[in-house]
This record gives structure tokens, C-alpha cells and sequence, in this order.
């Protein structure tokens, strides 16, 4: 499965944005997405997951109740929706796939995409 991730840029602390994820190749098996994201000089940040049903999705504790991840599996796109950001969420984006497991958790995401810059000005 190839993924390229897009939709990000520069926007004020409290505004919105809308990450989206197209996969493409071998997308016919059963997929967990997840967004990850990675700051300068920080590690890796787990941000959310959603199943291949979309009726279980996970999210970090640093972005829950402000982001929403949601895919749509006839497009074979994934989507992150960010709301009331924060200069603390400006960090490359990037959208990854496992097989589906049992439970969704953070784990086994061995598929990545290209990131996407997102940037949020205090």
C-alpha cells in the first residue's frame, strides 16, 4: 500500500485544518489507518487510528476531543480533521496502515507515507 498525505500549511493557534490520505496499490485487504506526527527534535507522536469498519478509532491523549480521524474506504482515503489548534501541534504528519489487528492501539503501523507540514502560529 502506498500513501501520500496532504492538506497541511500554516494557520493560527485556535483555527482548522483538514489532513487527508489517499492510499493506493494493494488496498483491497482489510486496513488500520493512523496519523503519527513528529516535531524537531521530539519522537514520533501517535495521534489517531480508526479500524477498517471506522466503528472504533483511538486517539492520543494530547489531541482527543479536539481531532477526529474518519476515512472513507471508496475513496481509499483517510482524513484527520483538527480543530482548536495549538502552537504545540505544529509537526510533520504522516499517515500509516497495518493489517488489521485486534485491538487498535498504536502498535504494528509498518506502512508510511510521505508527511505533511502543518504549522500553527501563536
Amino acid at each position: 500500500v502506498q500513501l501520500q498525505a496532504s492538506g497541511g500549511g500554516l494557520v493560527q493557534a485556535g483555527g482548522s485544518l483538514r489532513l487527508s490520505c489517499a492510499a493506493s496499490g494493494r488496498t483491497s485487504g482489510n486496513y488500520d489507518m493512523a496519523w503519527f506526527r513528529q516535531a524537531p527534535g521530539k519522537e514520533r507522536e501517535f495521534v489517531a487510528a480508526i479500524s477498517p469498519s471506522t466503528r472504533v478509532q483511538y486517539y492520543g491523549a494530547s489531541v482527543s476531543g479536539r481531532f477526529t480521524i474518519a476515512r472513507d474506504n471508496i475513496k481509499n482515503t483517510v482524513y484527520l480533521q483538527m480543530n482548536s489548534l495549538k502552537p504545540e501541534d505544529t509537526a510533520v504528519y504522516h499517515c500509516a496502515a497495518r493489517r488489521m489487528a485486534v485491538p487498535l492501539t498504536p502498535a504494528g503501523f509498518n506502512n508510511w507515507g510521505q508527511g505533511t507540514q502543518v504549522t500553527v502560529s501563536s
